[in-house]
């Protein structure tokens, strides 16, 4: 039997837990819940950057057989609020040809990479992030409110790009407070309500 993509066994922390869910290959589990919840700590354990205890498995390989940093390349997370530890934006993109191809898909000009972090707007460091998390392809995307700073049309174009990704076989845990796009892209929903997954 195939193992899923994504397998999560009796994985806890002191502030969340336990959590037991599988994540299909072509799958999107959609997740809503208040602020507070522990919707991003769920994400973030996954992700190996939070502590905790129990097992993720990747196509049947265990997380904690994995070096961490092999691990969030293919189990990729994107923040709510992007991280950019450089002044300008193209150091942030190993492959920038491929990077500048992909920017008018997300409602980007390529002419952004030539400039500097502090002149984005929010919108934009939000794209350039997901962008920047795209272009490897990873199995797995854990994404923390991907449009929540997007006007309509960006978000629609995000949600456009999610869905191939979806239909070429990758895989998203995907946290949103929009119920909506909860619906479009979720095979599967969840709340999340005091540190647990409740199913609707």
């Amino acid at each position: 039997m195939t193992p899923p993509r994504l397998r999560i066994a009796n994985m806890r922390s002191r502030l969340a837990g336990p959590f037991d869910l599988d994540l299909a290959a072509g799958e999107c589990i959609a997740i809503t819940g208040a602020s507070g919840s522990g919707k991003s700590l769920f994400l973030r354990q996954i992700a190996d950057l939070d502590p905790g205890e129990g097992e993720v498995f990747l196509d049947g390989t265990a997380r904690s057989a994995t070096p961490a940093p092999g691990w969030r390349k293919q189990v990729a997370y994107v923040a709510a609020e992007s991280g950019w530890w450089l002044d300008m934006v193209a150091p942030h993109f190993p492959d920038l040809p491929a990077a500048r191809a992909m920017a008018p898909a997300l409602g980007l000009k390529p002419e952004l990479f030539g400039g500097h972090v502090l002149r984005l707007s929010t919108g934009e460091k939000q794209r350039l992030a997901l962008l920047r998390t795209l272009l490897p392809n990873p199995p797995v995307l854990l994404l923390d409110e991907p449009t929540g700073a997007l006007d309509e049309a960006s978000q629609a174009m995000v949600e456009t790009i999610l869905a191939a990704r979806l239909a070429a076989g990758r895989s998203i845990l995907l946290v949103t407070h929009d119920p909506g796009q909860a619906l479009r892209l979720g095979q599967r929903h969840f709340a999340m309500v005091a540190g647990r997954l409740v199913a609707p």
